[in-house]
C-alpha cells in the first residue's frame, strides 16, 4: 500500500492543537508523531511514497456534512446536484463524508425508497456517504421496516411536521415511530414546523397579493418553529426517544432545545450556515435587473431565513459556543433559478425550497473563527467530530488518530477564498453566497488516503466513495 507523510502542520482536534506529523498507510492513519520523528532510526521522509508539506497550515479531520439532499424530487422538480456533482463539490470544500436522505413518500414502501437511493449513489460518489431514512408515511409496514434499519447501516430516520400531503406525519404517527425508535436505539430526526398552520398563513398571504419570495419567511413564522420544536420535545420525552432537530433557525426554538437539555433529555439540534449569516432583511432587499424582487428566491429554504433585527443570527452563534446546538450541517438542497426556482414566480409557495452550501460549509464556519465567534477546536468539533459521534461513525471518521480512515484536510489560514457561482463546483446557476470573502483556503483534501484535491487541481473521480454502514449514535448520554 502507498504511504503518505503529512509533515510540518498543526493538527487540530475537538480538544486541542499541536504540531505533529501524520503518517498514512493505504487508507488508514497509522501514527500521529512529534515533528521530525524517526522510525527505526530512519527519517520518515525517506521511507514513504509521498510527503505532503503542511507547514503553516492546519491539519484537520475531513468534514462531515450530515444533512444533504442529492437528486431529491421536490416542488415539481428535482434537486440539481447529483451524487456525482454534489460529492465532487463537497470534496472541493473539504468535506469527505456526507449523509444523504433516502426518501419514502406517503403511500410508498421504505424498502423501495432505500433501494432507489442506493441505485442513485452507487458508483457515483467521489467521497464516502451514508443514508438517513425519511419516513413519509408511518404505518404498520414502515414501523416493521424500522427493525431492519441498523442492519442496513441506517441508525437515524427523519419525520416532518411540515409539508402536508407530501412528507407530513401527525402527532399520533410521530408517537408510534418514536416508541419504536426508543425500543431500537434509533435517533429520531425532526423537521419541526407546524405545517398545517403554515399552509393557512401562506394561503392568506397569497390571497392578499403578497406573493414575492420574502413572504415565504413571513408565512413560516418563528412561532411555527418554536411550537413544533416544543411538541417534538414533549413527544420524545413521553416515549424516551432521542431527538435531533434539523436546520434550527429561530432563537426561540433553540431556547426550547436548551430547556430540554437542561432537564437531562437526549435532545440535540443542528443549524446551517444560512441561519448564521443570511437574514430575512437581506431577502427583502434582494433585487436584480433580471429577476427584480424575485431575486429573493435564491434564499428560499425551510426553515426560512430569520430577521436580523430580532437577533436570531447572533443567538445561533451563541448556541454553537454553549453547545445548545451541537452541529452545523448545510441542508444542501440546490435548485437553479432558471427552470426551477422560477416555477414560483407569482406564488412563493411554488418555489422549490433549498439553498446550496455544501462546498462552502468548512470555509464559512472557519470565517467564524476569524471573527472570534468560535475557537479552532470548536470549528473542528462542529463540522467533523460531533457529526461522526452523533451518527455512529466516530473512530473511523471525525478524528485524526491511529486506526481512523485517512480523511484529512490541510487548511491554509493565510489563504483566501472568494465565493462565486463563476467558480463553485455545485450544479447551480447562482450562489447564495455570491461575493463572500473567506480568510482561509482548503488546500489539500485526502479521502481514505487518496489525495482528491491538491491546490487548484481535482484528482478524485466518481466511484472513489464508499457506502458507510453507521452504528448507533455515540453521542447519547
Amino acid at each position: 500500500m502507498a504511504t503518505t507523510l503529512i509533515t510540518g502542520g498543526t493538527v487540530v482536534s475537538a480538544t486541542g492543537r499541536a504540531a505533529a506529523d501524520v503518517l498514512v498507510d493505504g487508507e488508514q492513519i497509522v501514527a500521529v508523531l512529534a515533528p521530525g520523528s524517526q522510525l527505526l532510526g530512519t527519517d520518515l521522509r525517506q521511507g514513504v511514497d509521498t510527503v505532503v508539506d503542511a507547514a503553516g497550515k492546519y491539519v484537520i479531520p475531513g468534514g462531515i456534512d450530515a444533512h444533504t439532499h442529492f437528486e431529491l424530487p421536490f416542488g415539481g422538480t428535482e434537486a440539481s446536484d447529483t451524487f456525482e456533482s454534489g460529492t465532487r463539490a463537497a470534496a472541493w470544500g473539504g468535506t469527505t463524508t456526507v449523509i444523504d436522505f433516502a426518501v419514502q413518500t406517503t403511500g410508498t414502501r421504505i424498502e423501495d425508497g432505500l433501494a432507489t437511493w442506493h441505485a442513485k449513489a452507487a458508483g457515483n460518489c467521489a467521497i464516502d456517504y451514508g443514508f438517513h431514512q425519511i419516513m413519509g408515511g408511518v404505518d404498520e409496514f414502515s414501523l416493521q421496516a424500522m427493525d431492519h434499519f441498523e442492519a442496513e447501516g441506517i441508525t437515524s430516520f427523519k419525520m416532518f411536521m411540515a409539508y402536508p400531503g407530501v412528507f407530513y406525519s401527525d402527532d399520533g404517527q410521530i408517537l408510534k415511530a418514536m416508541q419504536k425508535a426508543a425500543e431500537l436505539g434509533l435517533l429520531t430526526m425532526m423537521h419541526a414546523e407546524n405545517g398545517p398552520a403554515i399552509d393557512v398563513l401562506a394561503a392568506q398571504l397569497v390571497e392578499q397579493g403578497k406573493t414575492d419570495p420574502y413572504y415565504h419567511g413571513i408565512a413560516r413564522a418563528w412561532q411555527m418553529e418554536e411550537e413544533a420544536t416544543h411538541r417534538a420535545i414533549m413527544l420524545a420525552n413521553l416515549t424516551g426517544a432521542p431527538l435531533y432537530v434539523v436546520h434550527v433557525s429561530a432563537k426561540q426554538a433553540v431556547e426550547q432545545l436548551a430547556w430540554a437539555r437542561d432537564k437531562g433529555q437526549n435532545v440535540f439540534g443542528e443549524t446551517c450556515p444560512q441561519y448564521l449569516y443570511l437574514s430575512l432583511e437581506d431577502q427583502l432587499g434582494a433585487s436584480s435587473e433580471e429577476w427584480g424582487a424575485f431575486e429573493g428566491a435564491k434564499w428560499v429554504c425551510s426553515t426560512p431565513l430569520r430577521s436580523r433585527e430580532e437577533g436570531h443570527q447572533d443567538h445561533m452563534w451563541q448556541a454553537l459556543r454553549t453547545n445548545d446546538l451541537q452541529m452545523v450541517s448545510t441542508d444542501h438542497c440546490p435548485f437553479c433559478m432558471k427552470g426551477q426556482k422560477e416555477l414560483g414566480r407569482g406564488d412563493f409557495r411554488k418555489i422549490p425550497n433549498g439553498i446550496g452550501s455544501l462546498e462552502h460549509r468548512l470555509d464559512l464556519m472557519y470565517q467564524g473563527v476569524v471573527t472570534g465567534e468560535l475557537t479552532l477546536e470548536r470549528w473542528v468539533e462542529l463540522t467533523s467530530t460531533t457529526p461522526a459521534r452523533m451518527f455512529g461513525m466516530y473512530g473511523k471518521k471525525g478524528v485524526i488518530q491511529p486506526g481512523a480512515d485517512a480523511d484529512v484536510v490541510i487548511y491554509d489560514p493565510n489563504g483566501h477564498t472568494t465565493i462565486s457561482a463563476a467558480t463553485h463546483h455545485m450544479n447551480m446557476d447562482h450562489s447564495a453566497w455570491e461575493g463572500y470573502e473567506i480568510d482561509g483556503h482548503v488546500d489539500t483534501v485526502i479521502s481514505r488516503g487518496k489525495v482528491i484535491v491538491d491546490g487548484n487541481r481535482y484528482l478524485g473521480s466518481k466511484g472513489d466513495g464508499r457506502y458507510v454502514k453507521r452504528a448507533l449514535s455515540q453521542y447519547l448520554t
